[in-house]
């Protein structure tokens, strides 16, 4: 029996949580604005319409993945194999949560090892950059990445979560340098994620020039870790701090914009307050590759397997008719299409 760590601990917390409680952003994630512009003679055929996306060398059937979310704990295991096994059926990519927590106890591996349930998925392992800087290094990144035999690795940026920790990692200075160091000696991609406050244009560039394949945008207007930890908080002083920052960060669409305009060649994911097919669309005419989510996917995977999958089919559906009535027959044709605001 894996003993309880701290990190561990913390990861049920989030969980709980994230299923029990209100912890939206107080901010919209901007695809609201956003609008295709009907095509109501498409010629097409809808069920030709072609979602397929080759992304890290392996080809999605829609241009989605399950977000990064969870691991390290019992609880978590099975819902990762749900989610792993959705993925595997569905053909969609899929990240786990950090495995901070079973680098500290290898027992608790475990809770993220579903490669068995989904031998051919798109899976990403997932560490926090800032345990650079808490003697975290290569040796650690590819661990992780061996753990779950990964495609690629996350590293999640989350200085505002951390800042509102009690027990936060807040030492962030000469970071960049030490994502070089690993992007250099990894043998797979290097992604950074934020976890819900979006990047800058001017952050992803320094992220490019260090060798990070790829940005998750992970914007401002879904998910707020302020507000979970607002409710993890013992103190009046925790909850007031934590809450202040309802309104942090940068929306979704904005973070994307500004960063394809940036780096027009570089990948792009998107996430951060998706909750459809057409909010997926609307991030790839953007300029992403792939949209994730991760609240309507954890809360099906609390259900069954079975209501997973449907909310997959959902989206993926969602996505194709959104590009059959924009006129766009493939991805690279909507990537093409243009969005307006109204």
């Amino acid at each position: 029996m894996p003993k309880v760590t701290p990190t561990s601990s913390r990861k049920y917390e989030h969980i709980r949580i994230n299923l029990e409680e209100n912890v939206a952003s107080s901010l919209t994630t901007g695809l609201e604005r956003l609008h295709f512009i009907h095509e109501a003679l498409p010629e097409l055929d809808l069920d030709a319409v072609d979602t397929r996306v080759t992304l890290f060398g392996k080809t999605l059937n829609a241009p989605l993945f399950i977000s990064s979310m969870t691991g390290g704990t019992p609880e978590a295991a099975q819902l990762n194999r749900t989610l792993a096994e959705a993925a595997q059926q569905a053909g969609i990519g899929m990240g786990l949560g950090s495995q901070r927590a079973a680098i500290e106890e290898p027992a608790l591996a475990e809770t993220f090892k579903v490669r068995a349930y989904a031998p051919d998925i798109l899976l990403f392992a997932n560490l926090g950059a800032v345990q650079f800087n808490y003697g975290y290094g290569v040796a650690q990144c590819q661990a992780a990445v061996d753990m779950i035999q990964a495609d690629a690795l996350i590293l999640h940026f989350n200085a505002l979560q951390e800042a509102v920790q009690p027990e936060g990692d807040t030492r962030w200075a000469g970071l960049l340098d030490k994502v070089a160091a690993v992007c250099r000696a990894l043998p797979v991609p290097v992604i950074a994620k934020e976890v819900g406050w979006g990047f800058s244009a001017s952050t992803a560039k320094r992220l490019h020039e260090a060798g990070v394949a790829a940005v998750d945008v992970a914007g401002a207007g879904g998910t707020s870790w302020s507000q979970v930890e607002m409710h993890r908080a013992q103190t009046d002083f925790q909850r007031q701090l934590a809450a202040a920052f309802i309104g942090w960060g940068i929306p979704t669409a904005d973070s994307i914009e500004q960063i394809h305009a940036a780096l027009p060649e570089w990948p792009i994911l998107a996430s951060g307050g998706l909750r459809s097919g057409l909010d997926i669309a609307k991030c790839v005419a953007l300029g992403a590759q792939a949209g994730g989510l991760a609240g309507p996917f954890l809360k099906a995977a609390n259900v069954s397997l079975e209501a997973t999958v449907e909310a997959i089919a959902l989206i993926r559906r969602e996505i194709q008719i959104t590009m059959f009535t924009a006129g766009a027959g493939d991805i690279a044709a909507l990537q093409r299409t243009p969005l307006v605001e109204r």
